[in-house]
């Protein structure tokens, strides 16, 4: 899943952005000012900023140069404004490609999957044939597709990432469903048992490495040979 940051001071744009990404396995987090972004960035790791330009207080140009400081996070800054002056500015002082509203939905997807690749954060990890691949939200193995809900895709996507790491159920539900998410942990361990059969249904031993760590949550873990 690919963690997104979109930050615009209209809730609308926020919102209609989320929409477009969401079915196509984006992890969306929302920042109403430049403020609040640099802040969310200074405490979380995203994989991708989606920057307007135009903001009260504080301009995209002067977060973009802000998060320059710290991270080398892609940025892709989004605005009404299409001159060529403002283009080569956003460039200059950092971000790594520039859409014009109004925008279709496919077309930012697949500029955001671009500058993916571009920057060299594919979000792609392959264990024993096992394959996600965060940017296409496809799971493979031997090149076959096994079919995951968002959820079921996202829980599998960061245990193989950060293997031997202990995910207790409140981190999986803060991660997958967000801060203010409601969400319980018997949840987590239905979703998570959904996964495996699918898993297990395509010839991987998802047994031998997602396992469970009593009373606590889930980890990866590589089998000994």
């Amino acid at each position: 899943m690919i963690k997104t940051l979109i930050v615009d001071d209209e809730q609308r744009m926020l919102d209609l952005i989320a929409l477009y990404l969401k079915p196509e396995g984006f992890h969306c987090e929302q920042a109403t000012s430049g403020k609040e972004a640099i802040k969310q960035v200074r405490h979380t790791t995203y994989d991708v900023i989606l920057l307007d330009i135009m903001m009260p207080e504080m301009s995209g140009w002067e977060v973009c140069k802000s998060i320059r400081e710290t991270s080398e996070v892609p940025v892709i800054m989004i605005t009404a404004r299409e001159q060529k002056e403002d283009i080569v500015k956003g460039l200059k002082l950092g971000a790594d490609d520039y859409v014009t509203k109004p925008f279709d939905g496919d077309e930012l997807i697949a500029r955001i999957k671009a500058v993916l690749r571009r920057t060299g954060k594919r979000d792609r990890i392959e264990i024993d044939g096992l394959a996600w691949d965060g940017v296409n939200h496809e799971l493979t193995y031997h090149e076959e597709p096994i079919k995951l809900t968002p959820k079921e895709f996202a829980i599998i996507g960061y245990v193989m990432k950060r293997p031997n790491r202990v995910y207790n159920r409140d981190q999986l539900i803060e991660l997958i469903w967000g801060l203010d998410s409601e969400t319980e942990g018997r949840t987590i361990d239905s979703h998570v048992r959904n996964m495996r059969e699918k898993v297990r249904g395509s010839g991987f031993p998802i047994d031998d490495y997602f396992q469970t760590v009593w009373g606590i949550g889930y980890k990866w873990v590589q089998p000994r040979s």
